[in-house]
């Protein structure tokens, strides 16, 4: 999840050891080198970067090509330095990676238009947006992408496969699909993409149904406007965060204050113990409306925060199946060149102290989908749910009371 910047005074930084690295990766020595220069040795904070300069020089003295890229050299070393951490949510994203993500976030980015779930195999694809050029090219739910141009996208993160499915308007990506055991290759021509995070209507005995499909910038509005627009008569709200990969936790924030009138509704642990509360705020708008919860293993982060606490203070009930189960918090620091270290700074708690990291949110109710293209696509309600097996289970809770 990605705090905001606004919250965080001081939150570039600039990293020293960006100003003389071009280089990481030697394959391995060369018998009979010629002379190696000895460097002092040199350390930022407790890492010892010696090895590292003496590996630049190597690398620009003896490399059989003399046009060496030294943008990607300097990019290598960085992705090399984040990597070693062995933290999946801590990574590097270079000018261009970073400027689609942020504007992923604002609700518009240049790519093809589809909501993806991530499992330990391929991502799948859980819809397309109306109009987009996935759909136009007849991407469906349900099918798995295998490839990404020549990049294997098993086991990809969310952040990963943005970084590589979007790019800029009007350029092409290539995607390697897998549909009921058979591949297919599209070839598809990026376009701006407006969507919003939120999105409404009424089913059933007059419910509310909300679906988040990520906390960006202009959620908690989305969401305030959408319970303002669509209350009055509900008989019940369900809350659907399937698929949901997270995203600012000021926007989760604001959506529990939503539902609940005072209390706690996560903390954050820095790695000092210091303990930063938040509590509920704002006007409450849905604190007494029956309320269910849907989420599922792609369910994570800002999504399991909003989630867990509504659990929590028995708000509500989760209905699905177990999430992902990420309790860390990532800020980004924008380097000079444009470029970002996304870096987990920070792990969150529920408000009675637990965390979920590696273990999930286990549903009161579980329920399970037959298959991904059964799940209701409220941007297309003539199609309907009675496929959907987990919004039923939910509706049925609700009626229960």
């Amino acid at each position: 999840m990605k705090l905001r910047a606004a919250r965080w005074v001081g939150a570039f930084l600039v990293v020293a050891l960006l100003g003389f690295v071009s280089g990481l990766y030697v394959d391995q020595a060369f018998s009979g080198s010629p002379y190696l220069p000895y460097f002092a040795h040199h350390s930022v904070g407790r890492v010892d970067t010696t090895e590292l300069q003496q590996a630049i020089q190597v690398i620009q003295a003896n490399y059989v090509d003399r046009n060496l890229d030294a943008t990607k050299l300097a990019h290598g070393t960085v992705q090399g330095l984040v990597a070693s951490l062995n933290d999946p949510f801590s990574t590097y994203y270079d000018p261009a990676q970073y400027k689609r993500l942020q504007d992923s976030l604002q609700g518009q980015y240049s790519g093809v238009g589809i909501y993806l779930t991530f499992s330990a195999g391929y991502p799948v694809i859980a819809g397309t947006v109306p109009d987009s050029p996935a759909a136009k090219a007849g991407l469906q739910a349900g099918d798995q992408i295998v490839m990404v141009g020549d990049k294997d996208m098993k086991g990809a993160t969310a952040d990963l496969a943005t970084s590589v499915i979007q790019g800029p308007n009007g350029t092409k990506v290539t995607l390697t699909i897998s549909r009921a055991g058979t591949t297919m290759t599209f070839t598809i021509t990026r376009a701006e993409i407006h969507v919003a995070s939120v999105r409404s209507a009424v089913i059933g005995n007059q419910v509310l149904y909300l679906r988040i499909y990520q906390f960006g910038a202009s959620t908690s509005k989305e969401f305030a406007d959408a319970l303002s627009g669509g209350l009055r008569g509900a008989k019940g709200v369900v809350l659907d965060l399937r698929g949901d990969p997270g995203g600012y936790i000021s926007a989760a924030d604001d959506v529990i204050s939503e539902f609940v009138t005072s209390g706690e509704t996560f903390e954050l642990r820095d790695r000092d113990g210091n303990v930063e509360r938040h509590d509920a705020t704002g006007q409450h708008l849905a604190s007494s409306v029956p309320l269910v919860v849907l989420v599922d293993a792609n369910s994570a982060s800002a999504s399991e925060i909003v989630a867990g606490s509504l659990q929590v203070h028995k708000r509500a009930k989760l209905v699905g199946a177990t999430t992902y189960g990420k309790g860390s918090v990532q800020l980004d620091f924008q380097l000079n060149d444009g470029s970002d270290l996304h870096l987990t700074i920070k792990r969150w708690y529920l408000p009675n102290g637990v965390t979920i990291d590696h273990k999930g949110l286990t549903p009161d109710i579980a329920a399970a989908l037959a298959s991904p293209d059964d799940m209701f696509d409220v941007a297309n309600l003539p199609a309907g749910y009675a496929k959907d097996a987990q919004l039923n289970a939910a509706l049925k809770a609700l009626a229960a009371g």
